[in-house]
């Protein structure tokens, strides 16, 4: 264990975020620097609880008080090691995941919880500036090829773990970059990217293949990429966006939040200007329908292109800034949060549904609201609360419903399940023999943590798959057992 009373004489603390005012004048990422002591602090707050139900927080199982154990002593090397043991990109997570674990830390039934996030991405940021990071390449190759279609964290998890073995693997990403949503989704603020190409550069070194500007369903037939490769892996997210169909919806002005996002990205990544891309809020009134994390990326990239005003909107009611007795502890809580976006401007509002979009000569600008409350377990409209607020631009970020539905699915004879997700097994193999899915594309909508976490499940199977043998890879999760966690 680490300081064995370090829970009772150090509260938690975490990096402070850049102040207001300057960070939205660029995009890099809103925290400042923090000292390493004052990280091993952190760390020390760890306790010896007996039953660690981080472990069961993180869909990982994260040797999380072990490496805080080491940290606290000052062992960053071993603590890379038992870091990267159960996660391929620590940075990542450390920087996007909402972190379950730390709902499920023991110290946070009545104390602050531990800062888990902090130190795990500090420990990934000491091991690269340290040289601990370095290509794992295998000492041979197995002659066994692998076709892995999406370079999102699953993919990109599973590309690693199958490469590390001896397999020859090809990544298969249809936009321009890899990286999937880290690329295009995920803004600079929150991750900026060479964060990203630091990975990428590793696992070229371990023998990985990146094939960019491929459409495969479309560029490359479903049947010829089985004739050609032993095992093929889906790991094409859900990135189908909920749409609102409501009057107006054919407007001019009104987006999807995933078509708006990449486009601030890629500016950025090619040294343009993000205030003078095809969708942009500069000068412009903003409404955001949907209340989670991607609502906050499309605020807080409004806020840096400018916008006159922003609304974020909610149909579900404020939550509660502490636990509800409904979510007890060690689960992940639905709590009132205020992410770095929010603090930055823009207005929330809670418990209103659109009615419809107002416009003039086909474009948008205004959209009708009212007021819902829960009646006998579902949401009504509450009548006389009608409101109509200016905008100029909509930005629909009410998360997704599955995967796309691509050529590749019929042309592999794949089946979806009840949720638009595609079906498979407790080996995450499809009904097509050498066919896996992980991530969003077979789970649904949810965390980095699961992608990456199926990512490494699904590449023991494949890896048992061409070999006959078990697999030394670890499978952390099984499909058929994980619980639901968006």
């Amino acid at each position: 264990m680490a300081d064995p009373k370090g829970f009772l004489t150090t509260e938690r603390a975490t990096p402070k975020r850049r102040p207001v005012d300057v960070r939205i004048k660029d995009w890099k990422e809103v925290y400042e620097p923090h000292p390493i002591q004052e990280t091993q602090n952190q760390a020390g707050r760890c306790m010896d609880c007996g039953i660690p139900f981080c472990h069961n927080g993180c869909p990982l199982g994260n040797l999380i008080p072990e490496w805080n154990d080491l940290v606290w002593r000052g062992e960053w090397e071993e603590a890379s090691e038992r870091l990267h043991a159960t996660n391929n990109f620590p940075e990542f997570t450390g920087k996007l995941c909402p972190a379950p674990c730390e709902a499920a830390c023991v110290v946070a039934i009545n104390l602050d919880a531990v800062a888990i996030k902090h130190v795990e991405v500090e420990i990934s940021e000491q091991a690269w500036k340290s040289g601990f990071i370095k290509p794992m390449p295998p000492e041979r190759l197995t002659g066994k090829t692998v076709a892995i279609i999406g370079s999102g964290p699953a993919g990109l998890a599973a590309a690693q773990q199958l490469a590390r073995v001896g397999h020859t693997v090809a990544v298969y990403e249809r936009a321009d970059r890899i990286g999937g949503l880290l690329r295009y989704g995920i803004p600079e603020f929150k991750m900026e990217k060479w964060v990203l190409d630091r990975r990428l550069s590793q696992m070229e070194a371990e023998g990985v293949k990146f094939r960019t500007s491929v459409n495969v369903g479309v560029d490359i037939d479903g049947a010829d990429l089985l004739r050609r490769y032993d095992a093929i892996v889906l790991a094409n997210g859900a990135t189908q966006g909920r749409d609102l169909p409501v009057p107006g919806r054919e407007l001019t002005g009104i987006y999807q939040a995933m078509h708006y996002l990449p486009l601030a990205n890629r500016a950025l990544a090619e040294g343009m200007e993000p205030s003078g891309v095809e969708i942009t809020a500069k000068d412009k009134k903003v409404i955001i329908i949907g209340g989670g994390d991607t609502g906050a990326d499309c605020l807080g990239t409004a806020i840096r292109q400018g916008a006159s005003s922003i609304v974020q909107l909610e149909i579900m009611p404020k939550p509660p800034e502490q636990r509800p007795n409904n979510q007890p502890w060690p689960t992940y809580p639905m709590t009132y949060k205020v992410s770095s976006a929010h603090e930055e401007g823009g207005e929330r509002i809670y418990a209103v549904s659109t009615q419809r979009f107002i416009g003039e000569n086909g474009r948008l600008t205004g959209i009708e609201l009212v007021e819902v409350k829960w009646v006998d377990g579902k949401l009504e409209a509450v009548p006389g609360t009608e409101i109509t607020l200016e905008a100029d631009l909509v930005l629909l970020a009410m998360g997704f419903t599955g995967p796309e539905k691509s050529p590749l699915i019929d042309q592999l004879g794949l089946d979806l399940d009840s949720r638009g997700a595609l079906s498979r097994d407790d080996s995450y193999q499809t009904k097509v023999p050498g066919v896996f899915v992980c991530g969003d594309a077979g789970r649904g909508q949810s965390l980095i943590v699961w992608a990456i976490a199926e990512g490494r499940a699904a590449a023991a199977s494949v890896d048992t798959y061409l070999g006959g043998i078990p697999s030394p890879l670890p499978m952390p999760v099984k499909p058929s057992t994980r619980p639901i966690l968006v």
